[in-house]
């Protein structure tokens, strides 16, 4: 999408443009997402609930629209159309292969959207099974506390502090935690480092 907005010569460049601005200033509210959701597209207690309503965010369709713009040189999609290319095929074979930095940078800002999030879960998930590894820390957290500021419960404040982990236990689970997201700074690094030269016209 971003690709076909940076299309100068698109018809409705400007229509789609303001459709893709429009949500990143006003947005229709939590209220309204969940009932679209759960209401009609039926995403409560699924997987789908916590991928679809990150997956596609208008702030990454304006980053993509501005690198094509800038880093596609018009030169070479008009060669390409000269010699009888389709815009599927400019896209195939000559915007797509250019645009590693930013699928890179895309897909690292999914990861740590993915990530990070516990409200999508707390928001659509009440199946413990299903829940994300942050939303559970959220929950064993939230109990944790509840019960050491109710001890009518049945759980005594000293009781509540002999049973918590060690702070070791605490530091390994962090550990845990953030290997697989820091692990994405690597794989990722190597296209920062090569869209530094690419989308440049060659002399």
């Amino acid at each position: 999408m971003g690709y076909v907005l940076s299309i100068r010569k698109f018809k409705f460049n400007s229509f789609f443009t303001m459709v893709v601005f429009i949500p990143m200033i006003f947005n229709g509210g939590m209220i309204s997402s969940y009932v679209i959701n759960t209401q009609f597209l039926h995403l409560k207690n699924t997987m789908w609930s916590l991928i679809l309503p990150l997956c596609v965010s208008s702030f990454h369709v304006i980053i993509c629209k501005t690198f094509f713009k800038l880093n596609i040189p018009e030169s070479i999609v008009e060669s390409a159309q000269i010699d009888g290319a389709s815009h599927f095929t400019i896209f195939a074979r000559i915007a797509f292969p250019l645009s590693k930095p930013i699928v890179a940078t895309i897909a690292l800002f999914l990861s740590f959207a993915y990530w990070n999030d516990w409200f999508q879960s707390s928001l659509y998930i009440t199946d413990t099974k299903l829940f994300s590894i942050q939303s559970l820390l959220d929950h064993i957290q939230r109990n944790m506390e509840m019960m050491a500021k109710n001890p009518s419960l049945g759980v005594t404040l000293q009781q509540y502090m002999n049973n918590m982990p060690k702070e070791g236990a605490r530091m390994a689970m962090a550990i845990i935690i953030i290997i697989p997201i820091a692990c994405t700074y690597p794989f990722f690094q190597r296209y920062f480092i090569s869209g530094l030269t690419v989308g440049a016209v060659k002399g």
